[in-house]
């Protein structure tokens, strides 16, 4: 879990990092040319108009990475610099939605007390809830065991969904047999 005045040590975060320490840095610079059609558009603006707070991100190497360098050089990203991101209420355990995040979303992230992604389709981050006022806060953050994904607790104000539902799964079930244990 990660929050104001934990010890990093304490939080099991690499490097024992001192988080409070940490300044914004702007977005990495360079692009891929790989935007994702049909990614979920979100109706939240992005962080800010500064284009190169909002460039594309690309996958660093943990020197140029904003993040602890034990964390980046944990993280496995995809092709495009991004890692999944499953979003989960805290204390009901929803899980609410799936975003995508490089190591600067990630630090904003893990340094703002919010939740802040990069979007695949406009190629630009947004803070979850600056439009919508469907903030999320965060309550902890961790990285599955092969850091391909991260699991962000979070408490949720109003809807997960730009479409407005709760979830980005409520009323998307698909027919599945369903297998009993032994």
């Amino acid at each position: 879990m990660l929050s104001e005045g934990v010890d990093p040590q304490a939080s099991g975060l690499p490097g024992g990092t001192r988080l409070d320490l940490m300044s914004e840095q702007p977005a990495p610079a360079t692009s891929p040319a790989n935007a994702v059609p049909g990614d979920a558009v979100d109706t939240d603006a992005v962080v800010s108009g500064d284009a190169a707070s909002n460039a594309v991100p690309s996958a660093p190497d943990s020197a140029a990475s904003p993040l602890p360098a034990g964390l980046a050089d944990a993280l496995k990203r995809d092709s495009a610099g991004l890692v999944a991101a499953i979003v989960q209420q805290f204390d009901t355990h929803e899980v609410l939605m799936l975003g995508w995040m490089d190591d600067e979303a990630l630090h904003r992230t893990m340094t703002s007390g919010r939740v802040t992604f990069y979007s695949r389709s406009r190629q630009e981050y947004w803070r979850k809830g600056d439009t919508s006022g469907h903030v999320q806060w965060v309550k902890s953050l961790a990285m599955d065991c092969d850091g391909d994904a991260l699991l962000v607790r979070v408490d949720q104000v109003g809807a997960a969904c730009h479409t407005g539902t709760r979830t980005c799964f409520d009323g998307r079930e698909i027919d599945a047999v369903v297998g009993h244990g032994g």
